[in-house]
């Protein structure tokens, strides 16, 4: 399992504990809020970090399907995880489009192509006519995020020629929006009108295009199926209200050492942080290397004997040091633990810190870490 896959607990630099049970619970709300939509689950890039080997099963008790990754080699570690544990056949859509020669693979494992312009179209209906059969895919329009997608002048040349589709069952048409998080975009709206038009002029098969935030806009842009992903992991996907998911990680660094240092003294590469008066620091076994950003140096905290205590200095591959100078002398010693992501300073809080986002925190949490899962038993 994962969680023996890293260095033992008991002599880690750092753990991190993995709530299954949360992320249940987070597919249960998201799900009551799509109402009569369909609820599937983005689990790619690992699970966000997290394990899709103990995520998925945990996802699939829940109902989740169809499953969401960006490459076809997640998808056949999805497929064996998700046949491992009784359920062979979860759909499972490949977001990332159909690579030249990739189709017999795809096929062999039950793998759905999101086909993401006409030469992908072409390539699958070639395919299809090879085989004299009719093969799933997904279609994605783009409706304003310019990533992935038919652009405008290849899905209006498709409405007119729709024959192109000819030997392909859609699963889906979907699309993208760019700035669900924030509510009161306008571009939500327009995303909306431009899927809703195009949609209504394509041939028929289960409309898509909420994602985590996009679930929380309202039943207008449910469709059939919403596919979120980040929520299910504890991101809040209501930015500035509260949070309407469970947290699901906590990370705990290892304390290596504490030191006193005297007044004017340098902590850490380039001596950025400079004690003010005589100060007690604790070094903590988790470092850039492990995914704790390099970011918050000198502006991160943690949570050491019940109290917040800032980063001092800069944070290195292997380490960060923390100022604990007004925790009491006995309350913190090589061995013990300070919290570096909790319910009270969560991936959203860290992420703020670092002037990045909460998904970049989860997916770069590193492999030295041990992970410890919770919860999720079948």
């Amino acid at each position: 399992m994962r969680a023996e896959a890293g260095p033992l607990a008991a002599r880690a630099g750092g753990i991190l504990h993995i709530d299954l049970d949360a992320i249940a619970a987070n597919y249960r709300r998201l799900a009551r809020e799509a109402g009569a939509a369909a609820c599937g689950a983005a689990i790619k890039a690992d699970a966000y970090g997290l394990g899709m080997d103990r995520v998925a099963p945990v996802l699939a008790r829940e109902g989740a399907d169809p499953f969401f990754v960006a490459t076809i080699d997640e998808g056949l570690a999805l497929r064996h995880v998700l046949t491992e544990a009784g359920f062979p056949h979860a759909g499972i859509q490949v977001l990332n489009g159909l690579p030249p020669d990739t189709g017999e693979t795809l096929l062999a494992h039950g793998l759905t192509p999101v086909l993401n312009s006409l030469a992908d179209i072409d390539a699958w209906r070639a395919r299809a006519r090879e085989r004299d059969e009719k093969l799933p895919a997904a279609l994605h329009v783009d409706t304003g995020m310019s990533r992935l997608g038919l652009p405008d002048d290849e899905t209006a040349r498709l409405i007119r020629e729709p024959e192109r589709l000819k030997g392909i069952g859609l699963t889906a048409v979907m699309s993208h929006l760019a700035c669900a998080d924030e509510p009161d975009h306008a571009e939500n709206s327009a995303q909306l009108a431009r899927f809703r038009t195009a949609a209504q002029r394509l041939p028929a098969g289960p409309r898509s295009l909420a994602n985590s935030s996009g679930v929380f806009l309202g039943r207008a842009y449910h469709f059939d199926l919403v596919r979120p992903g980040a929520a299910l992991y504890g991101i809040n996907p209501t930015p500035g209200r509260p949070s309407p998911v469970r947290p699901v990680v906590r990370l705990r660094g290892r304390v290596l050492q504490v030191r006193q240092i005297d007044r004017y003294r340098g902590v850490g590469y380039g001596s950025t942080y400079r004690a003010s008066r005589p100060t007690r620091v604790a070094t903590v076994g988790v470092g850039y290397g492990d995914g704790y950003p390099i970011a918050v140096s000198n502006r991160g905290v943690a949570v050491a004997a019940g109290r917040r205590v800032p980063v001092a200095g800069r944070v290195s591959m292997d380490s960060l040091t923390l100022d604990i100078t007004d925790i009491p002398h006995d309350s913190l010693a090589p061995g013990d633990f300070v919290d570096l992501l909790d319910d009270t300073h969560d991936v959203d809080a860290l992420a703020a810190e670092a002037g990045t986002i909460g998904y970049e925190i989860l997916t770069g949490l590193g492999a030295r870490l041990h992970r410890s899962y919770h919860g999720g038993d079948g």
